[in-house]
């Protein structure tokens, strides 16, 4: 039995190996939907126990699903659309130069030419998302069918991967089920909780402030929280170095001061600690390493790969740990 376990699981793997490969471009995606599915699944169960038939509680929180991937991307498509030209308009009227005097010497710094390559990839950038819209289209609807499918499949997947582990090391899958669990709500619900935050927060400042698009900059303060360490700062330097190339010396030392404290830290100091108690045992510094990691080596999915696969590392290592303290204790 344990012999046919083992072929039954290699082939599955061998069989999941080529279908990663045949089905490169649309990898991410897939991944994508299934830890949205896997996140998502115990409220499918909560319906579930709540009288609601399988179809109904499956679409339900499918319809969650879809809700939110489009919450989470609308704000970066009406930046591109419809803030598009505020943005090369505030590019184009920055100052070219930057006057310097320091006891009695005076020069210029030229930024003329930083600014043309700014606004050449703001503009590639914007071309380039619009032009794969449909391809986006294509994915959000395989997206769609897949956590629909995993989610109502759900019991039928569950004992399949169940039924080619040894019942001796079932403990491990249901270790690494856990940690994966905690991992997907450090990413999707801390993050978004964070995220959220920022925009309330973000947004009567920037308006106090007296900035002409408030709701777009907030939304951008929003989606940076998404990038660990770094954050809302980016965009607060950005303010920074805008108010004082205009001249208004004041206004960069307070954008920096006021922004910096209450959109950059205090989400992070208020926010994250209420609901971190709930998330995945993850250092800050290796689930840093896992968001860059991933980042860089597939892109815009490994924001969500890398932190899980370097949480799964860890919760292996801890595994591997407690069994060589057991073996040491029996000898």
């Amino acid at each position: 039995m344990d012999r046919r376990l083992a072929v039954l699981g290699g082939t599955l793997a061998g069989i999941a190996g080529l279908a990663a490969v045949i089905l490169i471009d649309v990898l991410g995606t897939v991944f994508f939907a299934l830890t949205v599915a896997f996140f998502l699944a115990p409220l499918r169960q909560w319906l579930r126990q709540r009288g609601r038939s399988r179809l109904t509680a499956t679409v339900a929180v499918t319809t969650a699903a879809f809700v939110g991937v489009i919450a989470l991307f609308a704000p970066i498509g009406y930046l591109v659309g419809a803030r598009f030209s505020e943005v090369v308009a505030l590019l184009s009227s920055l100052p070219t130069t930057i006057p310097i005097e320091i006891a009695g010497f005076s020069d210029e710094i030229v930024i003329a030419d930083a600014l043309v390559v700014v606004e050449s990839w703001f503009r590639t950038a914007a071309t380039r998302l619009v032009a794969a819209l449909p391809v986006l289209l294509i994915k959000l609807t395989l997206f769609v069918l897949l956590v629909f499918s995993l989610l109502y499949n759900e019991r039928d997947i569950r004992s399949s991967v169940l039924a080619v582990i040894p019942p001796s090391e079932r403990d491990i899958a249901h270790a690494l089920h856990e940690r994966t669990r905690e991992t997907l709500y450090a990413l999707y619900v801390l993050q978004a909780a964070t995220a959220l935050g920022t925009f309330l927060i973000a947004l009567p400042v920037f308006f106090v402030w007296g900035y002409s698009s408030p709701f777009a900059l907030a939304t951008v303060a929003a989606i940076l929280q998404f990038i660990p360490v770094v954050g809302p700062s980016v965009l607060i330097a950005a303010l920074v170095i805008g108010e004082f190339l205009a001249g208004d010396v004041v206004g960069a030392v307070g954008i920096g001061v006021v922004g910096g404290g209450l959109i950059a830290w205090l989400p992070d100091l208020a926010i994250r600690p209420r609901l971190a108690r709930r998330t995945a045992d993850l250092d800050g510094s290796l689930y840093f390493i896992g968001f860059v990691g991933g980042l860089l080596s597939l892109g815009a999915i490994g924001v969500i790969v890398g932190p899980l696969v370097v949480a799964l590392l860890a919760e292996t290592a801890g595994l591997v740990a407690d069994e060589f303290d057991i073996e040491a204790e029996e000898s």
